[in-house]
C-alpha cells in the first residue's frame, strides 16, 4: 500500500508540475508576470524560497502535492495583469497546461512503445499519436454520455482509484508505470479543458462569452464562478472517491 500511495504521489506531482509549467511559459511568452511558481499544495504553508528569476518566486510548500503557478502579488491581489491582457493572450496561458500534459504524454508513450512493445521510433510516433487520439476521444464519449445521462459516475475513477491502478502500475515495472504516467498526464489535460467552472476549460468558456458580448466580465465575477467551481468539484471528488472505496470494500 506504501508503493501504491508513493507511486500516485509522485506522478500525480510530476503532471501536475508539467501542467503548471505550460501555464508558466505561456504567460511568460505573453508578457503576463507570474509572481510565483510553487512546488506543493497551493493552501499549504510556504516552507522555503528556493530562487527568484525576475519577478517569479520558486516556493516549496509544506505538503509537497503538486503545484501551482499565482498571478496574483501582495500588492496585485486580483491578478490585474492577466485580466488586461488580450483574449488570445489570456486564451494561450489557460490552454497552456493542458497542451504540455498531451506533449508529456507523448514524450513518455513514445520510449515506452519503443522498449516495451520492441518498436521503431517512426512505428513508437505512429502509436503515440494514435494513443492519444484514442484516449481524446474516448475521454469526450464518456462525459458526453454522462451529463446525457447514458452512462453513471461510476466510470469515474477518484484519487483512490487511482493509487490502486499507479500501485499496479508501479509492481509492473518501469514501462508499466511510464504508460501510467504518461496516462494519467493526458487525463488531467483532458479534464482541465472541460467547461467548468473553475477550470482552465471553464476560464476559456468565459473569455468566449465576453467575446460574444465583446465585454469583458469584471474580477468579481471571475471569483465567484471560480469559487464556485471548485467547491462542485471538491463535491465530485468526495463523491468518486465514496465510490472508489465501496467498490474496494465489495
Amino acid at each position: 500500500m506504501f508503493i501504491a500511495i508513493f507511486s500516485f504521489v509522485l506522478v500525480l506531482s510530476v503532471v501536475v508540475l508539467v501542467h503548471e509549467l505550460g501555464h508558466f511559459l505561456a504567460a511568460r511568452k505573453v508578457g503576463v508576470p507570474v509572481y510565483e511558481f510553487s512546488i506543493g499544495f497551493p493552501f499549504s504553508p510556504r516552507l522555503a524560497t528556493l530562487f527568484r528569476h525576475r519577478e517569479t518566486e520558486f516556493t516549496l510548500r509544506l505538503l509537497p502535492f503538486g503545484g501551482f503557478v499565482s498571478f496574483s502579488s501582495e500588492t496585485d491581489e486580483h491578478a490585474k495583469k492577466l485580466f488586461a491582457a488580450s483574449r488570445a493572450s489570456r486564451a494561450l496561458i489557460m490552454s497552456g497546461g493542458s497542451l504540455f500534459n498531451v506533449i508529456f504524454a507523448f514524450l513518455l508513450f513514445v520510449p515506452a512503445f519503443m522498449i516495451g512493445e520492441s518498436m521503431s521510433l517512426s512505428n513508437a510516433v505512429v502509436a503515440s499519436i494514435q494513443t492519444i487520439w484514442i484516449v481524446i476521444s474516448e475521454t469526450i464519449r464518456l462525459f458526453i454520455s454522462i451529463f446525457s445521462g447514458s452512462a453513471g459516475m461510476e466510470n469515474l475513477s477518484g484519487p483512490v482509484g487511482i493509487t490502486v491502478l499507479a500501485g499496479q502500475a508501479a509492481s509492473g515495472g518501469w514501462m508499466d508505470l511510464l504508460l501510467f504516467t504518461g496516462f494519467l498526464s493526458l487525463s488531467l489535460g483532458i479534464m482541465n479543458m472541460i467547461p467548468f467552472p473553475g477550470l482552465d476549460g471553464g476560464q476559456l468558456f468565459i473569455l468566449l462569452i465576453e467575446a460574444l458580448r465583446n465585454k469583458p466580465m469584471c474580477v468579481r465575477t471571475h471569483q465567484i464562478v471560480n469559487l464556485a467551481g471548485i467547491v462542485l468539484f471538491i463535491m465530485l471528488s468526495l463523491f468518486v472517491t465514496w465510490h472508489d472505496i465501496t467498490k474496494l470494500v465489495s
